[in-house]
């Protein structure tokens, strides 16, 4: 295949003049990753079946979301120069395919051997999603205007996360862990087919592609050392690398915990987990305004301390209805948080937008990686309470650090640059 070549460094902006895109060609992404977010979270529930009816340990049994997330991180190092080579929309369209693939393989798995290797793949495939929707978002959509243009198309991965948990729970309730992951094979078929189509579309500002020489992997290694030479990337990366370890490594047991502690069903402790997706829904909608009002530091800051109370209340909870609101309130600061750290990705290295990205994602999920297998261990000895206050606390200290050196970042800031934050205020 031939690609026609284009500027090695894409706009900042699209000018006025080009043609608009399509709001459905948003749409379709958010699908995406609504499927995305479901693969993703549809074994968090399913831990105490899969324990049981494989007859492994809890920790063994997490290890479909430990490789999953591994899988999913190591291939953002792969996908966000590919996106930037071939086209991000064309990669995402080919991406959802391969999920639906990897998705049948999951349902047909006869052993835990092979679940554990199908999910490697479904993690390795998954990760062509979210983050290069996020670069090509990035793309055509000018700055001032991406934080809820971002946010919107993260409803779909909320809801997908949300929806993910709640099937996982009723599979479980009902003993049967296959049925979903044939489904979501369905669902990747046919969403991949509706991004083939709208890429078609595309005005040929929005099917960027980057003509380069030399061999490919010392291409890759050049592209992220570009985004690491940066010092505001490297705080960006080290940071959601840890709240990837400490929020997940809490949040992949919150089901089992509700489950195992207070005798509710899995099915309806998947549901309450359900509630985090809707906390991050009501930072969708109400995105514009809190960027307003808050800034990017009262954001990081606020959102974080916000998390962290939710998460202590879940874990340390008398009383299995204390995870209601501890679980809304923490699906909302958490986006208030994330969100935040996702649009200083995209803009941390912008000529190099699809490799920024995707080394972003890499971290997050790596880090999830490592959190959910540490506490699986802890698990075994601390109880689930424990781990998720522990949890808890690292993800406090780390917002509150990001908030700070954000504050200082923007002091440091040309005016131009601080001046679409309007609120610098942190508690």
């Amino acid at each position: 295949m031939t690609l026609p070549p284009v500027s090695d460094v894409p706009p900042a902006a699209p000018p006025a003049s080009l043609p608009p895109i399509s709001p459905a060609a948003v749409v379709v992404l958010a699908l995406a990753a609504f499927g995305s977010g479901v693969s993703l979270r549809l074994t968090d529930t399913m831990l105490p079946l899969l324990a049981g009816g494989f007859e492994v340990s809890l920790a063994q049994a997490a290890g479909v979301i430990t490789w999953f997330s591994l899988a999913y991180g190591l291939s953002q190092l792969f996908f966000g120069p590919v996106g930037d080579r071939f086209g991000k929309y064309r990669v995402i369209a080919f991406g959802c395919g391969a999920c639906a693939v990897t998705s049948a393989l999951c349902g047909l798995a006869p052993g835990f051997h092979w679940l554990i290797a199908a999910r490697l793949l479904a993690g390795a495939t998954a990760a062509a999603i979210i983050p290069l929707s996020m670069a090509w978002i990035g793309d055509v959509v000018p700055y001032e205007r991406r934080q809820p243009v971002l946010a919107r198309f993260l409803i779909g991965q909320i809801l997908g996360l949300s929806a993910g948990v709640f099937v996982g729970g009723f599979a479980a309730d009902h003993g049967n862990w296959r049925m979903p992951f044939f489904g979501i094979a369905v669902f990747f078929v046919a969403i991949s087919a509706g991004l083939f189509c709208i890429d078609s579309r595309l005005p040929a500002h929005a099917r960027l592609t980057r003509r380069v020489e030399g061999h490919a992997i010392a291409r890759m290694v050049g592209e992220f050392g570009q985004v690491l030479a940066k010092p505001w990337a490297r705080v960006v990366l080290a940071t959601v690398w840890l709240e990837g370890v400490f929020l997940y490594g809490a949040f992949a047991f919150i089901a089992t915990h509700l489950h195992q502690v207070f005798g509710l069903s899995l099915g309806v402790a998947g549901a309450m987990v359900m509630l985090f997706g809707f906390g991050g829904l009501l930072f969708a909608v109400s995105s514009a305004m809190l960027v307003r009002r808050l800034g990017e530091v009262g954001l990081t800051g606020w959102g974080g301390a916000m998390l962290a109370l939710s998460l202590l209340a879940i874990g340390l909870a008398p009383v299995w209805w204390w995870a209601m609101p501890g679980c809304f309130c923490a699906g909302l600061g958490f986006y208030m948080f994330h969100n935040t750290l996702q649009i200083n990705a995209t803009q941390m290295a912008p000529e190099r937008r699809g490799a920024a990205v995707s080394a972003f994602a890499s971290c997050f999920f790596l880090g999830q990686a490592v959190g959910v297998a540490f506490a699986g261990l802890l698990v075994a000895h601390t109880g689930t309470g424990p781990v998720i206050a522990i949890g808890a606390c690292g993800v406090l200290v780390i917002a509150l650090n990001f908030s700070r050196l954000r504050a200082r970042s923007l002091a440091n800031a040309p005016v131009a640059v601080a001046q679409p934050l309007r609120s610098t205020r942190a508690p």
